[in-house]
């Protein structure tokens, strides 16, 4: 017996009903898939560190996707070599991943809305939002949750899937922003003089912006008092400090100039029968 015919016989030996040289084959797939698979991970894992816009979240997930994918993957390999049939056990899988989805659906919806949060940006970590009602510094977008700090130092988690479908409005966008308010004066104060000093709060706070220039103007008539709207811009940082200041200043302008601020109020007019 030859060398040739040594190794057919070797080869032909069963352990555990499968053939020696199907395991052997298979320990050689093993070896090859591994040495593969980490080249792979060490290529993606180099070409996400380069792209430096990408989200540190997003670069995790894809890195454990890709090698989830490649395991499956050697798996399958692995047991076409051992002589098994692939075809049942990516039927397997298929079930087994159908059913997993099936029982994580709103999970799985929450994870893809991150990523498309992640890639889309209609906000980043640090800006003032505003998501269906929860109004919030954005602290975290994560895969599951974006996490919202309140003023009242409550933090808020809301589903991703929950954030994708609402309407966001992002305060930090734009690095100027309008800031509208509403005053009300008495029906005998002149309109002159209130849009005056109206105009003069603004020009006393060196933080609203002179273009776009301010403006005030009667807003409407109420039932006890005029409404005048007073509109005024400022760096987006400034806005709340802006706000608060032109609401001292009016008040005290307001009384300087003998204006009054009215509230909502009834008259009653008591006359004497005949």
């Amino acid at each position: 017996m030859d060398l040739l015919e040594k190794l057919q016989a070797l080869a032909d030996i069963h352990v555990g009903g499968i053939q020696l040289g199907n395991i052997l084959s298979a320990l050689l797939a093993l070896a090859i898939c591994l040495a593969v698979s980490r080249g792979l991970s060490a290529a993606i894992r180099r070409m996400l560190g380069r792209a430096k816009k990408l989200d540190p979240t997003l670069r995790g997930f894809l890195q454990s996707a890709v090698r989830i994918l490649l395991w499956v993957l050697t798996a399958i390999i692995v047991a076409d070599a051992l002589g098994l049939s692939t075809s049942s056990l990516v039927a397997v899988v298929s079930v087994v991943g159908l059913a997993l989805s099936l029982s994580i659906q709103n999970v799985m919806a929450n994870v893809f809305s991150g990523i498309t949060l992640l890639v889309t940006k209609p906000f980043e970590a640090g800006d003032y939002v505003d998501i269906s009602g929860k109004v919030g510094t954005v602290k975290q977008v994560g895969i599951f949750y974006t996490v919202l700090d309140t003023f009242e130092n409550m933090r808020v988690s809301v589903p991703n899937a929950d954030v994708t479908a609402a309407a966001v409005i992002n305060y930090s966008a734009e690095p100027v922003r309008r800031l509208d308010m509403t005053f009300n004066a008495s029906y005998d104060d002149d309109t002159v003089a209130v849009r005056s000093a109206l105009l003069e709060a603004a020009g006393q706070d060196e933080r609203v912006l002179a273009d776009p220039a301010p403006m005030a103007a009667i807003r409407e008539f109420g039932s006890s008092a005029v409404s005048y709207a007073l509109r005024v811009w400022c760096r987006q940082e400034d806005y709340w400090d802006v706000r608060f200041h032109l609401n001292e200043l009016v008040r005290e302008l307001f009384a300087q100039r003998g204006v009054k601020m009215t509230y909502e109020h009834v008259n009653v007019h008591i006359q004497n029968g005949p």
